[in-house]
């Protein structure tokens, strides 16, 4: 992989990692604690308010592993380690990582993990 793929990956990286970022600050009131007053609540009942909060704790959970991973990416890019099978220490094929930058597994690897 050449410098210029890297970059390109980089920015990538960095793009989704501020995307999921603002998302998390957009729905940073969603994780109150259900309300108890049916008033406040409207015409939802107590469960779906609890299931929507559940709902919304899950997407937060899923940001913050994927901001994990962006994190990692980056600082493999950093230390110049970037683009390589954690198992098989083999370069990890380009298109596989335009369709995933956090990606740490070639194909093969992850076919015999599966």
């Amino acid at each position: 992989m050449n410098e210029d793929e890297i970059e390109h990956l980089r920015k990538k990286l960095l793009c989704l990692k501020s995307k999921l970022e603002e998302e998390e600050e957009a729905v940073e009131g969603n994780k109150e604690t259900a309300e108890l007053d049916q008033a406040k609540v409207g015409r939802l009942s107590r469960m779906d308010a609890m299931q929507l909060q559940q709902m919304a704790l899950e997407e937060s959970r899923r940001r913050q592993h994927q901001l994990l991973k962006i994190g990692g990416a980056l600082l493999r890019i950093e230390k110049s380690d970037y683009g390589y099978c954690f198992i098989c220490e083999e370069e990890i094929d380009i298109r596989r990582l335009s369709f995933d930058p956090t990606y740490t597994r070639c194909v093969k690897c992850m076919e015999e993990t599966s």
